[in-house]
């Protein structure tokens, strides 16, 4: 079986959870599990206006028979598929939340502090909760957003918690942010294969995953969001079948945003979530928001 993932340590990290989950079912000899490296158009810096630019080369590969499996974080899977390809499994998840990284909360820093971001969704959530830090942004790898924050490029970094765990740094986190919400899909790995061929890796599964995982994508795909757009949602089983779903949507500089907190059956949370959010105004909001980026009209 040919794993297919980025070259970057975390998905080199999370595509090696995947090749041993696998090895684990004793359906491949051990020897037969490869990785195989995929450089996508994100990693060579290119600046397209949608996640695609993390995927697409990975869905290539899939379909030019070049890999079996690609490994991807989900909160980087836009809401279209490939032709030809489908979300074969959500394995088990990491810890969705952000955390803090030197400070031992939000509350703690300084006026006027410096917080290190690359993510609109992050620091259009911080600004709205404290309108007195300075976003800087900070991009890279984890190990280099780490270092940037040693040499005093911020004097605080906001990162996803799952990143750090998965790469063995979680002493790094100085405390959850449990005021912010997530990305969609954040902290957990989408599995995409050929269609027909999802039983490759559909013992990987993991049920709870899964329905959280479709309901964030569901609301961010009904309400329109993309990469340019600052949302989250985060879902918690709330019962057999029923799903409990928050979120927020705003503007980059966090002066405007609509927040919610709702509980339905898993299939249908996120679509009813996202028609709760267009009638108080979120569609319009979404559309200021990619103005502000300078992504739309």
């Amino acid at each position: 079986m040919r794993i297919g993932t980025r070259g970057s340590a975390l998905a080199l990290a999370q595509a090696g959870w995947v090749a041993d989950a696998v090895r684990g079912l004793g359906v491949e000899p051990v020897e037969a599990v490869e990785i195989v490296e995929i450089t996508t158009v994100g990693d060579r810096g290119e600046r397209l206006l949608d996640k695609a630019r993390w995927t697409s080369e990975l869905e290539r590969a899939l379909l030019e028979d070049r890999i079996d499996v690609a490994v991807h974080s989900a909160k980087d899977v836009p809401g279209e598929l490939a032709p030809g390809t489908v979300i074969a499994a959500i394995p088990v998840r990491e810890d969705p939340r952000d955390v803090l990284c030197g400070g031992s909360s939000l509350a703690s820093l300084p006026a006027g502090a410096r917080v290190g971001t690359s993510s609109l969704r992050r620091g259009a959530q911080l600004r709205a909760l404290r309108d007195d830090l300075r976003i800087v942004e900070l991009r890279g790898n984890v190990d280099t957003r780490l270092r940037k924050l040693d040499a005093g490029d911020a004097d605080a970094l906001v990162l996803a918690f799952a990143g750090l765990r998965r790469l063995g740094r979680s002493s790094a986190a100085g405390a959850v942010l449990t005021e912010l919400v997530p990305a969609p899909g954040q902290g957990a790995l989408v599995l995409q294969t050929r269609s027909g061929e999802a039983g490759l890796v559909r013992d990987l599964a993991d049920s709870e995953a899964e329905a959280c995982v479709l309901a964030e994508r569901a609301f961010a795909q009904a309400l329109g969001a993309s990469c340019n757009t600052p949302v989250g949602a985060s879902a918690a089983l709330a019962g057999p079948g029923v799903v409990e779903l928050r979120v927020w949507i705003g503007l980059p500089d966090g002066s405007e945003w609509i927040s919610d907190r709702f509980a339905g059956p898993a299939a249908a949370v996120g679509g009813l979530v996202a028609e709760r959010a267009i009638a108080v105004g979120a569609r319009e909001l979404l559309s200021r928001a990619e103005r502000l980026a300078g992504v739309a009209p």
